[in-house]
């Protein structure tokens, strides 16, 4: 009986030494107190370049056919490219398919034969915007019969990246100080930084004149880009 008693004296006390050096236990002890505040910050500059979709469809009984009238297009088109100062490292091939396709009566719907498609898309860079338009036609003369887009951008963003950095978390420090002041509490160092790109570039252009002509220039307005960068502070409270 007196052992079972003094291991239990030994366990409370050892419980109790526990308890006593707890920080929730510590006299005068407090809860860190912060507040975190999100900023962005926008640079608007002229594009200097722009990315192009260029694609050739071509359809045949035979795939060995599709495949020939396919190949002869792109080649064409390649030739027109390079004649017009792009270089080879500007033209990339980012998709090749091939596949076997049906067609159907429109009134039974019934199929009426069967034939294979080769689609070849290249994505085309050029440096010169002043002669986009003209790359267009030229590439649509050649027998590109499908264009997916164009995307702007600038070829060196670091300049800009910067500014929008720096005016994303001067924007997240004004907001502090402001939040701050209102709220009767004084801040503190910062304890924690996330800085990182917003939404991709994006551009709006013009292309009137509906679909892409031969006979005309296609005009082309490049607009502006817009870098966004945003940031996220977090301040301790004194």
């Amino acid at each position: 009986m007196i052992k079972k008693f003094s291991l239990l004296f030994v366990s409370l006390v050892v419980i109790g030494l526990l308890a006593a050096c707890s920080p929730s236990a510590a006299p005068g002890a407090e809860t860190s107190r912060t507040m975190s505040v999100y900023g962005v910050g926008r640079v608007t500059i002229v594009p200097d370049m722009a990315t192009i979709n260029i694609g050739v469809r071509t359809e045949s009984e035979a795939v060995a056919d599709a495949l020939e009238g396919n190949t002869a297009q792109a080649n064409a088109i390649a030739r027109v490219l390079k004649t017009m100062g792009i270089e080879e490292k500007d033209i990339q091939t980012s998709n090749f398919n091939i596949y076997p396709s049906e067609r159907y009566d429109p009134m039974t719907g019934q199929v009426q034969g069967r034939f294979f498609v080769v689609e070849n898309t290249v994505n085309v860079t050029v440096r010169d915007l002043t002669s986009l338009g003209e790359v267009l036609n030229a590439v649509v003369e050649a027998g590109a019969n499908s264009i997916y887009g164009i995307s702007f951008n600038v070829e060196d963003r670091a300049a800009a990246v910067a500014e929008a950095r720096q005016l994303a978390i001067e924007d997240a420090k004004a907001k502090a100080n402001d939040i701050a002041a209102a709220a009767g509490v004084e801040l503190g160092e910062i304890n924690f930084i996330s800085v990182y790109e917003g939404s991709v570039p994006f551009t709006y252009y013009d292309a009137k004149g509906g679909a892409l002509a031969v006979e005309a220039e296609v005009p082309i307005a490049a607009g502006t880009l817009s870098i966004t960068m945003e940031a996220n502070l977090t301040y301790s409270i004194k």
